[in-house]
């Protein structure tokens, strides 16, 4: 069940606990894709998901240390049940056989999905650093979109196949 986040209480502690769940679970998320692509042969989707793994892993590890040094190992007060792919793109996304510019598109959506929570929460904190930190997370969304976009116009065309095509049909009961 997810818990409501109330953004105008939150401190920078917890903010930066959110922030690095968000990107914990984007990495996970991006990582289980990986392995999906790789089961299915589609081995260049699987590397350009496992590229964007690395990208929030470094970036959650980044997050990890400015958290540590300022509030050490003091206890985090926010959880996974704070959020629901806030930055990690849904399951349903994954398709067998998918290509690299359909993976591409997906972390696409994934980062101008992260991008609108930051923007929507910005109005709505209360505390400055808190508000500063989200306004960075926000531009640092906007420049990963920006670096997904570079690899769109780098990407081959699609070879014409639907994903869709090769997805079974629910059994008959």
């Amino acid at each position: 069940m997810l818990r409501e986040i109330d953004f105008t209480r939150l401190k920078l502690q917890d903010a930066l606990d959110l922030a690095i769940l968000i990107e914990d679970e984007a990495e996970e998320r991006y990582r289980e894709f990986a392995a999906q692509m790789e089961e299915y042969h589609t081995p260049e989707a699987g590397r350009f998901f496992r590229f964007m793994a690395a990208n929030e892993k470094k970036h959650g590890d980044t997050l990890r240390a400015r958290r540590r040094g300022s509030f050490g190992d003091a206890p985090a007060t926010v959880d996974r049940d704070m959020l629901w792919e806030v930055e990690a793109p849904g399951y349903q996304e994954a398709r067998a056989f998918m290509s690299v510019r359909q993976a591409l598109n997906v972390a696409l959506e994934a980062e101008k999905k992260a991008y609108a929570y930051f923007e929507a929460a910005v109005p709505h904190v209360g505390d400055a650093q808190v508000k500063e930190l989200f306004q960075e997370l926000k531009q640092e969304e906007a420049e990963h979109m920006e670096l997904v976009n570079r690899e769109l116009a780098q990407a081959p065309a699609d070879d014409g196949l639907d994903p869709e095509a090769f997805v079974d049909e629910p059994p008959s009961l």
